[in-house]
């Protein structure tokens, strides 16, 4: 096959810190390459310097018969290059037809546009992947998977040569990955080459040609998918051997008084007649596929969202949570699972957004609050929690993802929970960020916190919870011990109708 993208020892410095150094790579017609590494190895730079956001320090870029000390992002367009980034760039409230077209006609400077024509195209676009999306419907409407298949019909009509998939599987179901990897091999054998982003291993293992990984902005591995098993990978993305967290091969004792105790809480149509116990020094995993009611569940716990019949008990005592700060008071901290739009203030500093919901607690009987007097509590977690930045006072936005998700715990622990609730805690996140994430839970449950994991993650589930709880259609469909389940059988347990 031949080459349609080569970079030649591109390299990228902001200020003092290397992102890329001298890092080479090429990328075939028809080929799906996996780029993968820790948060912070350079990826994301990378995927801007092609995308022409960023302009290298050094190095050279060669798209088929042209190259470039630098790109611009229509000259990336025009050359064939199309980023699919996590939120799709999607216009929400427009429909599926003018998401897929008005880039291409805005493009071309023409002053009028129409509408048939945008339709007709759009149309021609979309049909080359699927029929069952609607052309008229509202992209706000879509599901998760259908946004990206809107986003990929974009790139087709862009004529885009090479499309890069930022952590493209995140938010989809196993079918949807599934039939996302049917539309990538299509398009492989149509000649269009793919830049697979992602933290899932088993998925870059599984749909990627070759796979290329990055370690502190340089390339370490460059091979074909076939050559690497997972647990070498995890040992060129983190120079080290990554532990799981394992287990005791038992559930724990636990105390007879429950932590919190929910009894038949019924919210139509998200869930239904929901009744558990959680423990001190447990982690209750709660999991099920999308639309199964997890995260109204989770919402419900927490006060955003109010369910219409059932009790909540904390330490034996019937509480009501009508709104967030309720929770806090009652010691229920949550991590929410979009971290950026739920979770943090990325322009504020890591002390601002660890300190905010504890400000009722902290201010003086005035009410009146003294910033200073507390700055040492965001240098406190940012060494406890190993948060990577010069100080506390960071930006969090500057932050890794990783390290912004350690910043989104700091900020639950701060409030000295009794219970914590998290809600897909690692997503997005690098494997040495989720290794320790999972380590820095089962530590939390060993000083008495109980802690509710919802997650779609298996292993996840498996390497960190005590028991765990499969919804279905609102409802609990299985009770299980951890220790009592293998992977395959719980993933069987999760599809099953």
């Amino acid at each position: 096959m031949a080459t349609f993208l080569c970079v030649e020892h591109i390299s990228k410095r902001f200020g003092g810190v290397i992102a890329l150094a001298d890092v080479s790579l090429e990328i075939e017609h028809g080929q799906i390459v996996g780029l993968v590494g820790e948060n912070g190895s350079g990826k994301s730079t990378l995927i801007k310097i092609l995308s022409g956001v960023y302009t290298p320090d050094q190095g050279v870029i060669y798209i088929k018969d042209h190259h470039y000390k630098r790109l611009a992002p229509i000259q990336a367009i025009r050359e064939g290059i199309s980023v699919i980034y996590q939120d799709f760039a999607l216009c929400p409230n427009l429909s599926v037809a003018e998401n897929i077209a008005i880039a291409r006609w805005v493009f071309s400077g023409r002053r009028m546009i129409n509408w048939r024509h945008v339709y007709q195209e759009a149309e021609k676009a979309l049909r080359q992947i699927t029929d069952q999306i609607p052309l008229e419907a509202e992209v706000g409407q879509l599901s998760a998977a259908d946004r990206q298949i809107v986003a990929i019909a974009r790139a087709l009509l862009e004529q885009a040569q090479l499309i890069i998939m930022d952590e493209p599987t995140t938010a989809l179901t196993e079918k949807e990955i599934a039939s996302l990897f049917t539309i990538l091999r299509r398009l492989r054998e149509e000649g269009i080459a793919v830049l697979f982003v992602s933290h899932k291993l088993h998925e870059v293992k599984e749909i990627c040609d070759r796979i290329v990984v990055l370690r502190d902005g340089r390339k370490v591995y460059d091979g074909a998918a076939a050559e690497a098993d997972i647990e070498t990978l995890q040992v060129y993305m983190t120079g080290r051997v990554v532990e799981p967290v394992k287990l005791a091969a038992h559930p724990p004792a636990g105390e007879q008084l429950p932590l919190l105790r929910a009894k038949e809480l019924t919210l139509k149509p998200h869930f239904s007649g929901i009744t558990f116990e959680l423990r001190r020094n447990e982690v209750l995993g709660i999991t099920g596929l999308l639309g199964s009611g997890r995260r109204e569940l989770a919402l419900a716990l927490i006060g955003v969202l109010r369910p219409t019949s059932g009790e909540i008990e904390i330490e034996g005592r019937r509480v009501k949570i009508k709104h967030i700060w309720d929770a806090w008071k009652l010691g229920i901290a949550y991590v929410p699972e979009d971290r950026i739009n739920e979770g943090l203030h990325l322009p504020c500093p890591i002390t601002a957004n660890v300190i905010l919901p504890s400000l009722p607690r902290l201010s003086g009987t005035l009410g009146f609050f003294n910033y200073r007097a507390h700055r040492n509590l965001g240098e406190r977690w940012r060494r406890e929690l190993g948060i990577k930045a010069p100080s506390a006072e960071t930006p969090v936005r500057n932050l890794s993802g990783g390290n912004q998700q350690r910043v989104v715990l700091a900020k639950c622990l701060a409030t000295e929970p009794k219970i914590l609730v998290l809600n897909s805690p690692t997503m997005g996140v690098d494997v040495a960020s989720k290794a320790a994430i999972h380590r820095f839970i089962r530590a939390l449950c060993e000083k008495g916190i109980g802690i509710i994991l919802i997650s779609d993650d298996i292993p996840e589930l498996l390497q960190t919870c005590d028991r765990i709880l499969i919804l279905k259609r609102g409802r609990i469909a299985h009770r299980l011990y951890s220790h009592e389940v293998t992977e395959t059988l719980l993933h069987k347990m999760l599809m099953e109708e």
